[in-house]
């Protein structure tokens, strides 16, 4: 993997934080990722460690959870 990965849910914390890691990294370092519209890559979240949202997932593959928006069983629904 040679950008990181942003997921979210596209709640105000999830979107509040979606701009400050493109602040700080580039919008050309990470792909966005909102699973509250494209549910089809929540198990790609899982697969990655992915417990809450908002979470980056690193190029190396670290999961890095911040703030807490909302786990993914709640996203799942």
């Amino acid at each position: 993997m040679s950008k990181s990965i942003f997921y979210h849910a596209g709640c105000p914390v999830c979107v509040s934080a979606e701009e400050e890691i493109i602040n700080l990294i580039g919008a050309d370092q990470v792909e966005v990722v909102n699973i509250g519209e494209d549910r089809s890559r929540i198990g790609e979240a899982e697969t990655a460690g992915i417990k809450s949202v908002p979470a980056l997932v690193t190029p190396n593959g670290n999961v890095l959870h911040i703030n807490f928006g909302a786990s993914l069983a709640d996203v799942k629904g």
